[in-house]
């Protein structure tokens, strides 16, 4: 039997974004599902994100500005599926680094949109940068610098002395 998915002799193999639903993968994470954050876009090595305010992730409530906290999750978060949307197949990850700039705090009523972008991948690690604002790439809150870790399941395995499969 033939398998009408499989890539043709020279044609890359489908990309991990077009092998699963990326908002699933989202509510599938006990924190992205707390926080309610939203796929608005993925494409290779490029995802958008979207968290509209909530009173409950405030972190000063005199001002009504969310925690930091929240948006270093989102940043994380678009950030590693802008990493997985760069890939050939789904494979497991971890954040092996994650660095936050904050440039201004985010706006009390106001949806957090984040975007981010997988630059760089080599066989074992994925680099990304990412940007959370209200709207406005230019105006930005915060700005990330990230590293993942691919394949941490097979790694683990291997440590185990089980077969990755």
């Amino acid at each position: 039997m033939t398998d009408t998915n499989a890539p043709s002799e020279g044609e890359r193999p489908p990309l991990a974004y077009l092998q699963f639903d990326p908002q699933g993968w989202l509510d599938a994470i006990p924190h992205g599902r707390a926080l309610g954050i939203r796929c608005t876009g993925i494409e290779e090595g490029r995802a958008r994100l979207e968290m509209p305010y909530r009173a409950d992730l405030v972190g000063d409530p005199e001002t009504g500005v969310l925690h930091g906290g929240v948006i270093t999750t989102l940043l994380d978060t678009v950030s590693g599926l802008a990493a997985l949307s760069a890939l050939d197949r789904l494979r497991s990850m971890a954040t092996l680094d994650l660095r936050i700039d904050y440039m201004r705090p985010a706006s009390p009523e106001e949806t957090v949109f984040a975007e981010a972008h997988c630059y760089r991948l080599t066989r074992s690690v994925a680099f990304v940068r990412g940007l959370a604002h209200h709207g406005d790439p230019e105006a930005p809150i915060a700005a990330s610098s990230a590293s993942f870790m691919l394949d941490t399941g097979s790694a683990r395995k291997a440590r185990a002395g089980e077969t990755p499969s």
